[in-house]
């Protein structure tokens, strides 16, 4: 496995337990800011393992290793409510955006609480690809100068409960009933002088769906127009 390892793919899950190392490093002070938002640049850029390992290297806990290759073929998630509350914990657990920015997005675990902080920078969490922990999360946000944006998939019940001073917490999607079995997005947490938007948007699936009902839609309404003028053209 080890000479794979270069090239072997890596995660969006790889690249948040290399994130997770880095800010531990930083928060006992084994790196400086500015070497913090360096790695952890170099991290969220890397597509390989071979890409992912130097960063950590020197760091406890830091070694990246390449996950075994299973052989079976499983079956493939069905896309429910049911088979994305996985339990366990989550892929990523906290953010922060200091003067830049912090991005979660595609399929990853949202934990029963994530903790993100943003200061004079911004973060988007988009849950809408995501699996989730817990039939209910809570995204705890503190946003100085700043701000957060919490995507969520239609079907996901939504409750506001943050505070804001000189800034705000978006609650237009608060009071939409939630599909059966669908999670609870619970959204926490203090802005000053930022806000913390909760938007809901389609999947690409979702999308590309409503995309083929239209091309359909079209192509149906063209044919029945010709077969009209065909009717006509025998008078």
């Amino acid at each position: 496995m080890t000479d794979e390892l270069p090239e072997l793919r890596a995660a969006d899950a790889d690249r948040e337990r290399v994130a997770e190392v880095l800010r531990d490093a930083l928060a006992e002070g084994r790196l400086d800011m500015e070497e913090f938002e360096e790695r952890l640049d170099a991290t969220y850029k890397a597509r390989t393992y071979g890409e992912l390992a130097p960063i950590t290297r020197d760091l406890p806990v830091g070694q990246v290793a390449a996950p075994k290759v299973d052989m079976l073929k499983r079956p493939e998630p069905d896309g429910s409510w049911a088979s994305r509350i996985v339990g366990g914990e989550g892929s990523s657990t906290w953010a922060v955006a200091v003067m830049s920015g912090f991005q979660r997005q595609g399929r990853w675990t949202v934990p029963r609480r994530f903790n993100c902080f943003a200061f004079w920078g911004g973060g988007e969490l988009d849950l809408r690809e995501a699996n989730f922990a817990d039939g209910e999360v809570e995204i705890n946000c503190v946003a100085i100068m700043g701000g957060v944006q919490v995507i969520v998939p239609p079907g996901v019940e939504v409750v506001v409960r943050g505070i804001g001073i000189m800034g705000g917490f978006d609650h237009r999607e608060q009071g939409v009933p939630g599909e059966p079995g669908a999670p609870r997005v619970v959204v926490t947490g203090f802005a000053f002088w930022g806000g913390v938007g909760v938007e809901r948007k389609p999947t690409r699936a979702e999308r590309q769906r409503l995309r083929e009902e239209r091309r359909q839609q079209r192509l149906d309404r063209r044919e029945a127009v010709r077969e009209l003028k065909g009717e006509r053209g025998k008078d």
